[in-house]
């Protein structure tokens, strides 16, 4: 690729000069977005929301990966993903959900592991990961990445809970990454959304592609961003919820029908390779693991199946306050 743009006789020059380029945009890059990201995390939002409590057992809710998480960018518990998906998978399931968020802020894949510690600490019914935006930052290759991410995906699902992964947002459409890097930082985004799928499809989870969700509607309303121009705001959270939303639920049971009669969109088996590509470019695809004629795996690997569901209009309330939740103990 590098000899057909560049030509034989300029390549170390050419590639030398973009790669300074590439080098100097990024060091800007991160100044900037650091120099207005908030040092203060809001609130974890754990404890139990839902009515029910102390009569029924909770559905027991963990949130693991990086700032997207956590939350970083707003300072409302009540705004961050995990509130907003607990609230309103309690109000689907009509029963308690215990929220528990064991994400850090910064984190790469490789350091899943302690956060898969803390959440097996309290048997958890279903967990949601979102990471993989450090992980395109530091450059890390995508096989280290996705095999942590594996790991962990399999380690919840041998303990019992179902498993969502939020893939890779699309760095693409963060304002303060300049050309050529943002064209990359888009592609970079892109194969390592579509290499999670495949491995977490694998491991037994299922993913739902955040692409253009923290992308083109990011792109085009800057309101879904904080004031760093790189993690979302109330707002964006609140979309990327909204998408998040049917895939929980559904794999714990409690997504209604009546919802996808309308919503959505006709499913597609695919080999999990070819899945994974198409849903890495198509916000709010889910893929998951399916059989065909019985059988989990086909000729070109294991079978999947791609749904594609509208944002939910459902419960994903804008406002929770903080004391909506009682303190884990």
């Amino acid at each position: 690729m590098a000899g057909a743009a560049y030509g034989g006789g300029g390549l170390g020059l050419a590639g030398a000069g973009l790669l300074a380029v590439l080098r100097l945009e990024a060091r800007a890059a991160r100044r900037r977005v650091e120099s207005r990201t908030s040092k203060q995390e809001p609130p974890t939002g754990d404890g139990v929301y839902g009515r029910g409590r102390g009569r029924v057992k909770p559905l027991v809710f963990v949130v693991l990966g990086d700032s997207s998480a956590v939350g970083l960018g707003v300072e409302r518990a009540g705004e961050t993903p995990g509130v907003l998906l607990a609230a309103a998978l309690a109000e689907l399931a009509e029963r308690p959900v215990r929220l528990v968020r064991v994400a850090v802020s910064g984190s790469e894949s490789y350091e899943l592991d302690p956060q898969v510690e803390r959440a097996l600490a309290v048997r958890p019914d279903l967990a949601l990961i979102m990471i993989g935006a450090n992980d395109v930052t530091s450059r890390t290759r995508p096989s280290v990445s996705v095999r942590h991410l594996a790991d962990a995906v399999r380690r919840l699902r041998e303990a019992g809970a179902q498993v969502v992964v939020g893939t890779c947002p699309d760095l693409g459409t963060i304002r303060p990454i300049g050309q050529p890097l943002r064209l990359l930082a888009r592609r970079w985004s892109r194969q390592l959304a579509a290499a999670q799928t495949i491995a977490v499809v694998e491991a037994g989870g299922r993913t739902v592609s955040l692409g253009s969700v923290l992308g083109p509607s990011f792109a085009q309303d800057r309101s879904l961003f904080s004031v760093d121009e790189f993690h979302p705001s109330a707002a964006g959270y609140a979309s990327a919820a909204a998408v998040l939303l049917p895939a929980l639920a559904d794999a714990v049971g409690v997504w209604p029908e009546r919802a996808d009669r309308r919503r959505l969109r006709r499913g597609t088996v695919r080999p999990v390779a070819r899945a994974a590509a198409r849903a890495a470019g198509r916000t709010g695809t889910e893929v998951r693991a399916t059989e065909v004629r019985g059988s989990g795996t086909g000729p070109l690997g294991t079978w999947a199946r791609l749904l594609r569901r509208r944002p939910s209009d459902l419960p994903v309330p804008a406002e929770v306050g903080e004391a909506d939740g009682l303190p884990v103990g």
